[in-house]
Order: structure tokens, then sequence, then C-alpha cells
């Protein structure tokens, strides 16, 4: 199938009535690799804000039960991607999301932060490591995807466009980025389970985990007191990932959707799973801020 075969088929669309078409595109068929990393990415930023990692941490999901977390979130998020909010499934995985936050006295501004991570890191990564750049389309369809999700969550104050988001993103770094014992610990969890993922685990996991730190910029290295790369170690690891974008401009399209569920890195329900029973069931709602603080999660 033509390089180009997807990208086609997504300018037909409009990115106002037709943005959850073109952002499944865009995930499922034209940058599964790429969008299955940024969006991990954009999942461990928000780590690096205090209140967020903290709570990840007192959960102990993310650190007791690393891969169940990490697979819960990803398939959450995905069933309400394949089939959309106004599909039973997806009402199904949004009511499971919002049942866990509201278990929390979460910020407005934390939950709206991480909606921005997800709107804004995609685009930066495929800015620079990407077999091409996202359109203007492309970035509109994808903001306001997440415009619809982040309204459906409850979440007020959404921004417009994609610039907008990530404008929120940068300030929100700026003034939150801080170290926490809790935050380092679920951080720690985190690149032990992505060194286990194929072909990841061919590798020694120091080695992994210093390829994933080569990729963080110093404000979010610096949250987690973690000593930044020697350029040379940046160097390689950036000029890999910008090798591998430049060989996939030769390869062909995808024939069919990959969806998360399909992926390895997804190995906690080998039997199937039900959407309904995915995430965490804590007691109470919400569980008081003087008890859980604060605090925010994703998925």
């Amino acid at each position: 199938m033509d390089r180009h075969h997807w990208s086609q088929q997504i300018a037909r669309l409009d990115p106002v009535s037709d943005y959850h078409e073109m952002y499944r595109i865009l995930v499922t068929c034209e940058f599964p690799w790429d969008f299955n990393q940024s969006l991990s990415f954009a999942l461990y930023r928000t780590y690096a804000v205090p209140t967020i990692g903290r709570l990840l941490a007192e959960t102990a999901e993310f650190t007791r039960r690393t891969q169940k977390r990490y697979d819960d979130t990803a398939l959450i998020l995905d069933a309400i991607l394949e089939h959309g909010l106004a599909s039973a499934t997806g009402r199904s995985a949004l009511r499971r999301m919002n049942h866990m936050h509201g278990a929390y006295d979460i910020s407005n501004d934390d939950k709206l932060y991480v909606l921005s991570t997800f709107v804004t890191v995609p685009i930066r990564w495929l800015d620079s490591y990407g077999w091409r750049r996202l359109t203007e389309a492309e970035r509109t369809a994808s903001a306001n995807y997440y415009r619809e999700l982040g309204r459906q969550m409850g979440i007020t104050g959404i921004p417009q466009t994609h610039e907008e988001f990530a404008v929120f993103l940068d300030g929100y770094e700026r003034e939150h980025f801080g170290f926490d014992e809790g935050a380092l610990a679920v951080s720690e969890a985190t690149l032990r389970l992505m060194a286990t993922f194929p072909p990841n685990h061919l590798a020694p996991r120091a080695v992994m985990t210093r390829f994933a730190k080569a990729l963080m910029d110093d404000p979010l290295l610096d949250a987690f007191r973690y000593r930044r790369p020697p350029g040379w170690e940046r160097g390689l690891a950036t000029g890999a990932l910008r090798l591998r974008g430049r060989l996939v401009r030769f390869r062909p399209a995808r024939k069919q959707p990959l969806f998360s569920r399909q992926l390895p890195n997804i190995r906690s329900y080998p039997d199937g799973f039900d959407v309904t029973r995915l995430g965490t069931f804590p007691p109470g709602c919400p569980v008081p801020r003087a008890v859980a603080g604060p605090q925010a999660e994703a998925t």
C-alpha cells in the first residue's frame, strides 16, 4: 500500500466534524508506533507534577502493579478511540475512567494538564522523530478529540486550539514541576517496566534506562533529580529515532489498524478483558483532600 494512502484519506476529512476518525487513523494506521511511544512519554511527564506523581505512589498501582496499571490505562483509552464515545463500549470505558478519578479530590488544573500532554507531546514527538510532521488539520483534529474527551470528563477551561494546549502545558510545567519521593518511585517503576517491552528487553535494562533519560528534557530530568546525560548520549538517542523516521518513509503504509490491545506490551489479559472491570475500584468517593491531597492521575 502506498506510503501516503492514509494521509490522503485523512485529507478528505474535516477536523471539526470528523476529528475522531482523523485521530483514529493517525493513531492506529499512520503513526501507531510513534503515538504509542509519545503517549507513554506524555503520561510519564505528568509524574513530575508532585500532586500527580504523589497520588500515583500513594495508590501503589504504578509501583506494585505497574504492568496492570499500564495495561488498564492503555485499554481504557483504546476502547474510547476504537469505538467512540457514542458507543456502549466507549461509554463504559469513560464511566470507568470517571469513576476512578471521582474517588479522589482532583484539581481541575491537574486534569487539564494531563489532557494537554496527550495533545502536545505527540505533536512535538512527530515534529522531531516522525517520518512526517502532522498537518495543521491533523493537529486541529487531535485537539478537538481531546477537547471532547475532556468535556465528557467534566474538565472546564479546556483550550480551544492545539497551540493553546501547548501554552498551557509549558506554563503549568514551569510552575509545578518539582521533586517528590513518591513521584520518583513511580518514575523508577515505569522505567523498569519499559525496559521489559519488546524489543527493549533484548538490551540490558541500564542501557534502555539511559536511552529513555537521554530523550528527556532538562526540566523533566531535574524534577526527578536525575543527572543530565552528556551530549553524546542525547545525540545517539535522538539520532536513532530520527534515523528510524527516515527509514519508515520508505515502508508501505499499514493495511489494517493497530490498536493498543494488539500490542505485545499489553500482557495482563491473555484471555481477554471486560472494559467495565479495568482499572481500580477505590473505596469512598471522593477521598478527602486531607488524605489524598489535591492530586490527579491520568487514567
